[in-house]
């Protein structure tokens, strides 16, 4: 079931925190890093946070997370991460469908690493398209996606 997370508990932080540092210790492989910012994140910057996460727990446990902040009619997915345990089981798909329609929204934007594929792919599953990419200072090459709200959104 997808909820609407209150980062701002500690025990909640903390369990963000750990699907954050499994999922991202997967992606850092793939981009072929070692130091991967989003690693360097803390449960207290989590906690402290201004966006909003909605999750997914299975048997109790969060399995699958969204970081998504809105600013009038524009809204930013900022992390989105599945506990390893839980992959290719349609968590990530499932919590992003639910974010698109549930949020009063125009365009939506996320970036993510060009070597991501599974990211890719699942983004443009569902309807987000390229619209830049850029070398990171950390030589991480990115890729800025959009996704601009339809009709059949609204539905």
């Amino acid at each position: 079931m997808i909820e609407l997370l209150d980062h701002n508990s500690g025990t909640v932080a903390d369990e963000i925190y750990t699907v954050f540092q499994r999922s991202y210790a997967v992606e850092a492989g793939l981009v072929g890093v070692e130091d991967f910012p989003p690693l360097r994140r803390s449960a207290a910057n989590i906690r402290t946070s201004k966006s909003q996460f909605l999750g997914e727990r299975v048997d109790a446990k969060l399995a699958a997370a969204v970081e998504f902040l809105q600013d009038g009619d524009d809204l930013s997915i900022d992390s989105l991460v599945v506990h390893p345990d839980y992959f290719r089981r349609g968590l990530a798909s499932r919590l992003l469908q639910a974010l698109l329609a549930n949020e009063t929204w125009k365009c939506a934007d996320v970036e993510t690493a060009a070597a991501n594929k599974p990211a890719l792919l699942l983004y443009e599953k569902l309807g987000f398209t390229e619209s830049k990419r850029w070398q990171t200072v950390d030589g991480v090459e990115k890729v800025q996606l959009l996704r601009r709200k339809t009709v059949a959104d609204d539905r």
